[in-house]
């Protein structure tokens, strides 16, 4: 093949990447590019739909111009996104109608406890996996619906165009020619039948959504259109799009049931592949769409747990306390200290996610005392990433009903050994990095160059997949199992605080 390359766009939370991968799965040039949080109120977060293409387009130029290559020795672009984060736009004029509302958002809790409230929480999880919480797009939605001024009698005229941010982007790529999304981002808004892999009609009635403001939607693999607006890149095949976990997971080769990936980001996400049925859980997990390969390929499924706070902790600590100047320099921090002295600290910022689902639970720290240091502070706040995924774990094989062998671990605390050394030990099974902890973009490059014949088949992708470390259990087993009871007492307490 003459095009020797894929260019994957990863449009993250608080940053958008570009990198391009080689034949080999090899990174060969990479940007990126930091843009705005916006926080108008408690409780709300948003962000400029301007920057969310602005910083895209340009980290993609640069990786390429990095890379040392044009538009012609691309085989195919693969785009991942932050999911959940909702947008609304005028079809003729593409303008936004108002700020992105982030997933981290909370403004639509009064809509899911009236949801509630009504009984209808069993039939939203019947239909579509998910939970009544403000983390999804459906809730967001209908909030832009009935507060942005006649803005549902344009939507149902078929005038506005609701978007997830990949739709957002491909809209952008495409010159406004490709209104679409994937299932793996579409399972996520609270609209989308598990089954059919369609928006259900029901759902759509209950949150007073009109059918005509929504993206197609697709598989993940296939050809969704070609760059338009981007001179350089303009001709090159949009080919793979999937929700940044469901593209880690594929990136992490996770293509059979019982392979399982955590990835440590702003926030930490635990996806279990669990084959052609989705298992519905007991223990407030999700069961979420992982992908379709194809237009005429089966839907896969996947079981999955979130952290709302994972990295989020560590850029506190920097941003909030100013205990540290750089992210990395808390593993460094924490290494002053054997252990956290008895402090334990649940990050609730925004709330607790699974197995909790509490949005009224706020940040706590406990067992303090006069002796207790910086470090111990970083060291407890490290261990509530590993806690909370611990929680996950448990959750997931009771719902799943195996044991798992190992978890596949990647993002960015991934470089953090002695994190993963703890995780392991709480975890009582392997942690596993890969060499390429690019898993999310390498995923969506994947999925990319499936489409276009740039790899065979999975079994090729699979034997890409390398590792790098692997982290195994060595600490006590009772004094983990002490250590997480502390933990648990600690979640109880931090529960229910906010209105």
């Amino acid at each position: 093949m003459g095009r020797p390359h894929i260019l994957a766009l990863d449009q993250g939370t608080t940053s958008s990447r570009a990198l391009v991968f080689d034949r080999r799965g090899r990174v060969r040039g990479a940007a990126q590019q930091e843009f705005p949080q916006h926080f108008p109120r408690a409780g709300w977060v948003e962000h400029d739909p301007e920057d969310l293409w602005t910083s895209t387009r340009r980290t993609a130029l640069a990786a390429v111009a990095e890379a040392n290559l044009a538009g012609a020795d691309l085989a195919a672009i693969g785009l991942t996104n932050q999911r959940e984060t909702t947008l609304l736009w005028d079809r003729r004029t593409g303008r936004p109608l108002a700020p992105a509302i982030v997933w981290q958002d909370r403004r639509t809790a009064a809509r899911c406890a009236e949801l509630r409230r009504r009984g209808l929480e069993p039939e939203f999880r019947r239909r579509t996996g998910l939970v009544l919480d403000p983390y999804f797009s459906g809730t967001k939605l209908a909030w832009l619906l009935d507060h942005v001024p006649g803005a549902r009698r344009r939507a149902a005229r078929g005038e506005l165009a609701f978007g997830t941010v990949d739709t957002w982007l491909l809209w952008r790529l495409t010159g406004g020619r490709v209104h679409a999304t994937d299932v793996s981002n579409a399972s996520r808004t609270l609209l989308l039948n598990l089954a059919t892999g369609q928006w259900d009609d029901e759902l759509l009635r209950l949150l007073r959504i009109p059918r005509a403001v929504l993206p197609a939607v697709r598989a993940s693999s296939g050809v969704f259109g070609q760059v338009e607006s981007i001179p350089a890149l303009r001709g090159v095949p949009i080919a793979g799009v999937a929700g940044d976990q469901q593209a880690a997971l594929f990136g992490q080769g996770c293509f059979r049931p019982g392979l399982a990936k955590n990835t440590y980001g702003t926030g930490c996400f635990l996806l279990l592949h669990t084959g052609r049925r989705p298992v519905r859980s007991r223990h407030q997990l999700l069961t979420t769409i992982a992908w379709r390969l194809g237009p005429d390929g089966p839907l896969e499924y996947a079981l999955e747990g979130s952290v709302f706070a994972g990295g989020a902790v560590v850029q506190w600590l920097r941003d909030g306390l100013g205990l540290i100047e750089q992210s990395a320099d808390v593993e460094a921090l924490a290494a002053r200290v054997p252990d956290a002295g008895g402090v334990r600290f649940v990050p609730a910022f925004t709330g607790l996610g699974a197995p909790h689902w509490d949005p009224a639970a706020r940040g706590l720290v406990v067992g303090l005392t006069r002796g207790t240091t910086a470090g111990h502070l970083a060291r407890a706040a490290l261990d509530s990433i590993a806690f909370q995924t611990a929680d996950l774990l448990d959750a997931m094989q009771a719902d799943a009903g195996l044991r798992l062998r190992e978890l596949r671990v990647d993002g960015g605390a991934t470089v953090n050994n002695a994190l993963m050394q703890f995780q392991s030990d709480l975890l009582r099974v392997p942690a596993v990095r890969p060499r390429i902890t690019e898993t999310t973009a390498l995923g969506a490059a994947f999925l990319a160059g499936l489409a276009v014949g740039f790899w065979r088949d999975q079994a090729e992708i699979a034997r890409l997949w390398r590792t790098d470390r692997v982290f195994r259990p060595r600490a006590n087993r009772a004094a983990m199992q002490a250590l997480r009871r502390d933990w648990h007492r600690a979640v109880e307490r931090a529960k229910g605080w906010a209105p």
